[in-house]
Order: structure tokens, then sequence, then C-alpha cells
């Protein structure tokens, strides 16, 4: 009861909870981890920072990454394909629709484009959900018109930035699967390479993709949301020169080639920047002001990366980890099965407090890796646990960008919540068929 590490962790959910701040919070579990594992406050202090060097590459990577969103933004690229589908989609809706077998050809080209975006975001062109409040509000119009229930479109673009990131080692995939999932399973003792921790996660995958389809069948009912105007595309907006869409081209295209031949996505938004830059994408007035808002897109979540390093280190280091591993592994009810269910569910329940898969892989890698091997789990049923544990609480909770990110676009005209419309059919049709899949991952690798 009084281990430092379920202090810790216990103390942490509580705060997020209770709505406070995920990086006051992790802070101050560091803090308590330490002191209760008989450290003074100011040494406990100096062990979080000592590993706040850990969340050091992915915290920048969030920042590169959000300044090459900004300039992408700036460049005026996404808004212009977003006029271009906008027009095409109303060409084949509302009263032109001409038939229920149009709309729904319609629908289905529609969930298409909005699933394929939503993947591409976080790989092809990682700009994170930087790209919803530019898709989403001017499609809204569309939704009411072929009488859309948003919860399917709330499921469909979380399922696409999750599974993105759970297979596709490029882009936002190459810094949870890589830099994170990877990297803290092997400080923490386990070795197990890139491709059998992504042949671990199909088969969770797979349950998510059988979930979504069931949210799809089970929203797929027509639904009214009242009369009212909609946003639109923004006609009115300045067309941007075909010079800076084929130098955007360009520099989507070097970013992609660059991080698949360096392995460094940091490298490759770099490209992406510099190409934006010297091809006049981006004013040398500009430049500044752009790259500072994309920093000030990410900061958050990437001063969350540096203080979840922090705060596993803190747990590694108050020695209580070791105390968990040896009074678990001494339970009578220690099967694979019961364990297995018991650590998932643990780590749902820490990454809804947290909001982040992200954030919370370092922090159950820290227990679970040595209690894993203590109980005789494989390697990749290991890594399965892990990763599920956070990925559970993206989906699932409503501080989390998956949820959030969703819910800030579909709700631009005031008719979408986000625990009800968001929170409730992701979690029930993403998070659920994820935790079950993954305990049965668990137990068969």
């Amino acid at each position: 009861m009084f281990n430092p590490v379920v202090v810790a962790v216990a103390l942490v959910l509580t705060m997020c909870v209770l709505r406070v701040n995920v990086v006051i919070a992790l802070t101050v579990g560091a803090l308590a981890c330490g002191m209760i594992g008989g450290s003074s406050p100011a040494k406990a202090i100096a062990i979080f920072c000592d590993g706040l060097g850990g969340g050091a590459k992915i915290a920048l990577s969030y920042a590169i990454l959000g300044a090459f969103a900004s300039a992408l933004a700036h460049s005026g690229f996404p808004d212009f394909l977003m006029r271009k589908v906008t027009k095409l989609l109303r060409s084949c809706s509302g009263e032109n629709t001409g038939g229920m077998r149009r709309a729904r050809s319609t629908k289905i080209v529609l969930f298409t484009a909005i699933g394929l975006m939503s993947i591409a975001c976080k790989n092809v062109i990682p700009v994170h959900i930087a790209f919803i409040p530019i898709l989403i509000p001017p499609l809204l119009g569309i939704f009411n018109g072929l009488r859309i229930d948003r919860r399917s479109v709330a499921c469909i673009i979380t399922f696409g930035v999750i599974v993105a990131y759970m297979v596709v080692p490029i882009g936002f995939g190459e810094i949870f699967l890589v830099n994170i999932l990877l990297h803290y399973l092997r400080v923490n003792g386990l070795e197990i390479s890139l491709c059998d921790a992504i042949h671990a996660l199909l088969l969770p995958v797979i349950g998510m993709a059988i979930g979504l389809a069931v949210a799809l069948v089970k929203y797929g009912k027509p639904r009214d949301y009242g009369v009212g105007d909609a946003p639109c595309a923004g006609d009115e907006k300045v067309q941007p020169r075909r010079k800076h869409l084929l130098v955007s081209c360009a520099s989507i295209g070097a970013a992609l080639a660059v991080q698949l031949v360096a392995k460094d996505i940091i490298l490759g938004a770099l490209a992406g920047i510099l190409v934006l830059s010297f091809g006049g994408a981006i004013g040398r007035h500009d430049s500044d002001n752009v790259v500072v808002n994309g920093f000030r897109m990410m900061t958050l979540i990437s001063f969350t990366m540096l203080a979840a390093a922090g705060f596993g280190h803190a747990m590694r280091e108050s020695g209580g980890i070791g105390e968990i591993v040896n009074w678990l592994s001494s339970c009578p009810l220690n099967g694979k099965a019961v364990a297995a269910f018991g650590m998932l569910l643990v780590g749902f329940l820490v990454s809804v407090g947290i909001g982040s898969s992200f954030s919370t892989v370092p922090i159950v890698a820290s227990v679970y890796v040595p209690l894993g091997l203590k109980l005789g789990f494989s390697p990749a049923a290991i890594a399965v646990i892990v990763a599920i544990s956070g990925v559970t609480g993206d989906a699932g909770s409503p501080a989390s960008d998956s949820t959030l990110g969703p819910t800030m676009g579909l709700n631009a005209d005031g008719r979408h919540s986000l625990i009800s419309d968001t929170v409730m059919p992701t979690f029930s049709f993403l998070t659920v068929p994820a935790f079950i899949f993954g305990w049965i991952a668990s137990i068969i690798l």
C-alpha cells in the first residue's frame, strides 16, 4: 500500500482526474516517490531532473514536427487541398445526391478520405492532429446534408491516428515504436526487434479494426443535428500561389525521403522546413513566427514527455519496482492470463489519467518489463502489454489528444460533445477491443 511506486502512480492518476496539469502531476508524483523511497526533497528532485534527459529527443522531435506542421499550414497547401475536397464532396451531396445509392457512395468516399488523412497525419505528412481544424469544420455542412452521425467520424479519426503510430515506424510511429517503446523496453532489460514488436501489435490492431466496423454499423443510422449554419470551406481565402503548392509537395517528399534514409524523424522534419524556407513558401519576415507557432502547438506534449521520463527514472531509483515485482510474482493468482489482465488494467488506469500513450509507456515499462520476465512472458507478450497499456488510455481518455482533436473539429458548430459523442464511442469500440485483443495476444505470444 505504501510502496513508493504505488503511491506515486495513484497520486499522479488522482491529480490528473482532478484536472491538474499532467506535467505538474508527474513532477509531484516523482517528488513523492523519491521521498517515500527515503530520499530528501532535494535529492528526489535531483533524481527526477537526472531522468529528464531520457525524453529530450522525443520532446525535440515534437517541437520540430510542430514547426513543420505550422510551416505547411502557412504555405496554404492544407487549405488548398481542403477546398478541392470540399468542392468535390459538395458536388455529390445534399440536393444533388441523386438517391440513396449515391449518398452511400459519397459516405464511403468521405469516410475513406478522413481515415487516410488521419493515418497520413502521423506518418506521411507528420502534422499530428493539426489537420483536424483544417479538414473537419468545412465538412460539417456535408455531414448534415448526408445526415451522418458524427460519432462514427470521431471513431474513424481516433482509429486512424492511433493505429498509424502502432504499426508504421515512420513519423510519429517512429517516435512511439523506436524512441519510446523499444527504448524503454531495452532500458529496463528487454531486447526485442522492431519487426517483432510490430507483429505483436497486429492482433490488437485487428481488434480495433473490428471495433471500428461495429461502430460504423452502430452509428450508421441517419442523425439530424438541427437547423443552423455549419462552417463551410473558406473560398474567400487567398488562393496560394502555384509555386508554393509545388514547394509544399517537394517539402513533404523531402521530409519522407530523408526520414526513410536517415531513420530519424528530426532530420526529416528539418529537411521539410528547409525546403519550404528556401523554396519561398515561407517569407523571411514570417519565418520566426511560423516556427514559434509550431513550437507553441507542441509545447505541452513535449514537456509531458520530459516529465514522464523523469518520473519513470524516479520510480526506478526508489526501489519500489523491485518490491512490486517480488510481491506480485509471489501471489497465488499469478498465472499469465490473470497477470496480463491485471497489468493491462493498471496500465489503462494510468494512461486514462495521463491521457497519452507516449507518456504512459515509459512509466509502465519500468514495472512491467521486470515483472513480465519474472512471470515468464515472452518479449513479444511484454511489448504488447506495455504498448496496449498506453493505447487503451489514448483512445478512451477525455484528456487525450486522440479524443480532444476530433471533438475540436466536430464541435465547431457546438453540436458535438466530448464525453458522450467522442470518449464513450471510442472507449466502447476502440479501447475495449484493443484491451481484449491485447490480452489475448499477451497470452498466446
